[in-house]
């Protein structure tokens, strides 16, 4: 990729010294995540997208899932240690993470908040989430995520 085309999400990892691969194709924010995987030619299954949620106690939480599922938010509640969990409004994505819907990456964003993997994650010797803008996708090992993060896995689906 042309230095102009990496994103924050790349920069971060170029100065961790975590290798990845980026992938993009055409920005268009009506691609659900399967349609993406697809495009990708890859398994739904090693696809995961980044979901905000707020806790019952005020406190964020990001949850990193397969494209395919669904996040339980009675699951995502007992991993997070909260009564409970909702999503957080479209709006209020961008003022926080730094991401628009469609380009919410786990890396980077403006403030570090407690992140949850589902545990599924360690089947896949490589994942794919975004790099941070509609169209752009990272493929990487899913170790070297966990370890940048600092997340936990857990059952969120």
């Amino acid at each position: 990729m042309k230095k102009e085309d990496k994103t924050n999400v790349m920069r971060v990892l170029d100065q961790k010294k975590i290798t990845y691969t980026g992938h993009s194709y055409v920005a268009d924010p009506t691609l659900t995540g399967e349609q993406i995987a697809g495009i990708l030619g890859e398994d739904t299954r090693q696809v995961f997208k980044t979901l905000v949620a707020g806790g019952k106690s005020g406190k964020y939480y990001v949850f990193v899932i397969p494209v395919e599922c669904e996040l339980d938010l009675k699951k995502a509640a007992k991993a997070a240690g909260e009564k409970s969990v909702s999503m957080i409004r479209q709006k209020e994505l961008l003022p926080l993470t730094g991401y628009v819907h469609g380009g919410c990456s786990p890396v980077g964003m403006k403030k570090q908040f407690p992140t949850f993997i589902h545990e599924t994650v360690k089947d896949c010797p490589r994942i794919f989430v975004s790099a941070g803008r509609v169209g752009a996708q990272i493929e990487l090992d899913p170790a070297d995520l966990i370890r940048l993060i600092r997340c936990r896995t857990a059952d969120l689906v």
